[in-house]
């Protein structure tokens, strides 16, 4: 996590609470290091803002690796239902290798 870049993110969110980028881009920041602080920021998103479809990706990993798979799931089958609606085809492969991935490792346990 990069405390500068972070602490210019805050500010552009005090500036523009409601900028989808901005929180993306938060949550990113918090991913690796406080995962659960990141886990807010994506929901905000995934609620405020569900056509955002970069956030289902990320937040689906988050819950997977937090142990939530059932969650996990149902993020990654959102996120590829909102890409095919956006004919998003980049956003829609990402999706659609990471939910393989996912239900390929679900059945090794």
């Amino acid at each position: 996590m990069n405390a500068e870049r972070l602490a210019h993110l805050l500010a552009f969110l005090k500036e523009e609470p409601n900028d989808p980028f901005t929180l993306y881009a938060i949550a990113t920041e918090y991913s690796t290091q406080n995962p659960e602080q990141a886990r807010l920021y994506y929901e905000q998103l995934l609620n405020e803002h569900p056509d955002y479809v970069a956030t289902y990706y990320h937040a689906a990993k988050l819950y997977q690796n937090a142990g939530e798979t059932d969650l996990a799931e149902a993020t990654y089958k959102k996120g590829i239902a909102v890409a095919q609606l956006q004919n998003d085809s980049l956003a829609l492969r990402e999706l659609q290798n990471a939910y393989n991935e996912f239900l390929f490792e679900e059945e090794d346990e």
